[in-house]
């Protein structure tokens, strides 16, 4: 079995790529460990593909390469590598060369102290300042806020995981940013360290500022998976709860303005409101019961367990 997969998703970088796989083979020759490196060609149109065969058939030992057949995006690029992927350990990196991957023995040393998933912070990052780093900072801070998972730098792609971090979660969408959130939901122990961070050499950056919209956006949905997902009650029920009990409050003071001081209960706004909350609260209850069935459907249809386990200790029965 492979020890060691570097898993690149490729997207028009034709003039980046035998200066990449140069660099990787110069920090994994001291290595003691099998290697391969997995190319995930998303769709591109400069000629990176011709490259990357040529890689190939220069490095068949090492190289492998996965074609899309049109740009399927980043999330997708990287759920392709780590399917393809043989090795007990999965690496990230982008392949414009600014992840260094002189940094990944750093990233394989700190994983030996026994940490399941070890992700680079750009601390020196080296993009434009205004579109780039202040938006990507205030992301992390906010995915950091809601998912208590805090990281500095959600967005470096360097990251290195142990391939049982990987299991019980799929990626989709623009998700491959919350790998680390996911995997600490099902009990990875994460760390973090500085890593290199070099200026763009040749082609352009693929993603600008409306990349902060999509982040957030994306982030709901992450905060419902990971708490509500098993209870989907307890979100829609409680909404509905807290909206009849508003409502209750609401049909309160509007039977006491009419018994204690003769106040028209249907000449108020407030009657129309606590109406419309009332029938809102019983509609969120019964959204919530529709959820607990389908969720219910989906781990028992597809026989996902509810829990992950790290090691059996003892005798076996």
């Amino acid at each position: 079995m492979t020890d060691l997969s570097l898993v690149i998703p490729v997207y028009n970088e034709k003039d980046n790529l035998p200066l990449l796989m140069n660099a990787i083979e110069t920090a994994l020759a001291p290595l003691q460990r099998t290697w391969e490196v997995i190319f995930v060609d998303d769709g591109s149109t400069d000629g990176s593909v011709d490259v990357l065969s040529s890689l190939a058939e220069k490095h068949p030992e090492h190289v492998r390469v996965v074609v899309f057949r049109r740009n399927f995006g980043q999330t997708a690029a990287i759920a392709a590598g780590i399917d393809h992927a043989e090795g007990g350990i999965i690496v990230l990196l982008d392949a414009d060369l600014q992840n260094d991957p002189a940094d990944i023995p750093m990233l394989l040393a700190k994983l030996d102290e026994g940490y399941d998933l070890v992700s680079g912070w750009r601390k020196d990052r080296k993009d434009n300042r205004f579109t780039r780093t202040i938006p990507s900072n205030l992301a992390n801070g906010l995915i950091s806020w809601v998912t208590g998972v805090h990281l500095h730098d959600y967005g470096c792609t360097l990251k290195a995981y142990r391939r049982e971090a990987l299991e019980g979660f799929r990626l989709y969408g623009e998700m491959h940013r919350f790998i680390p959130v996911f995997a600490h939901s099902v009990g990875a122990k994460i760390t973090e360290l500085p890593v290199r961070h070099h200026p763009r050499k040749f082609g352009a950056a693929k993603y600008g500022l409306e990349r902060t919209v999509k982040v957030i956006l994306d982030l709901f949905t992450v905060k419902f998976l990971l708490d509500y997902s098993h209870k989907p009650m307890r979100l829609f029920g409680g909404t509905g709860i807290s909206l009849i009990g508003v409502s209750a409050i609401l049909l309160a003071y509007l039977f006491i303005r009419r018994v204690f001081f003769l106040v028209s209960v249907l000449g108020s706004p407030f009657f129309q409101i606590s109406v419309m909350l009332l029938i809102l609260g019983f509609q969120s209850i019964l959204m919530g019961l529709i959820a607990e069935l389908l969720a219910r459907t989906y781990h028992e249809s597809q026989s996902k367990p509810t829990y992950t386990v790290r090691a059996v200790l003892g005798k076996k029965r």
